[in-house]
Parts: structure tokens; sequence; C-alpha cells
């Protein structure tokens, strides 16, 4: 009882084409499917430069632990303790 009969659904569907038309509806769908391509080409190039900036260091100045360590002390952990 809760589910549509083929019936149904045809009838729906002559009602869509009644109100819009045949031609419009081909229009819109051609629409949407330039819409996909241009979103996935969009995608696409997006993620070329990630993997281009991903391979570079990165170009912070904070320094590490060891390093923050040592200007604090003032002392080189390259020389050695003796």
């Amino acid at each position: 009882m809760g589910t549509f009969s083929i019936w149904h659904w045809l009838v729906v569907l002559l009602v869509i084409l009644l109100l819009f038309g045949s031609g419009k509806i081909s229009g819109l769908m051609g629409d949407l499917a330039k819409g996909i391509k241009s979103f996935k080409q969009n995608i696409k190039e997006d993620e070329k430069p990630e993997t281009a900036t991903a391979e570079q260091k990165p170009a912070g100045s904070l320094a590490g632990p060891e390093a923050q360590a040592t200007a604090r002390t003032g002392e080189t952990t390259s020389a050695p303790r003796g």
C-alpha cells in the first residue's frame, strides 16, 4: 500500500512532460552534465598544485625543540662537551 505502481509513475511523468516540455527537460539535463564536467575539471586542477607543494620543504621559521633549548642556554649541539 505504501508503494506506487507503474501507472502512478507514468501519470507523474506525463504531467512533468506537459508542464515543462521535452525540450526544456533535455536542456536542463545538458546544463547539468556541463556543470558536472566543469566540477570534475576544477577538482583535478586543485589536486595538481597540492602534490607539487607537498614535495617542497615548508618555508616556516620555527625551530625545533633542540634549537629552542640551545638558544636559551647559548650552547650549540654540534660542539663536543668535554
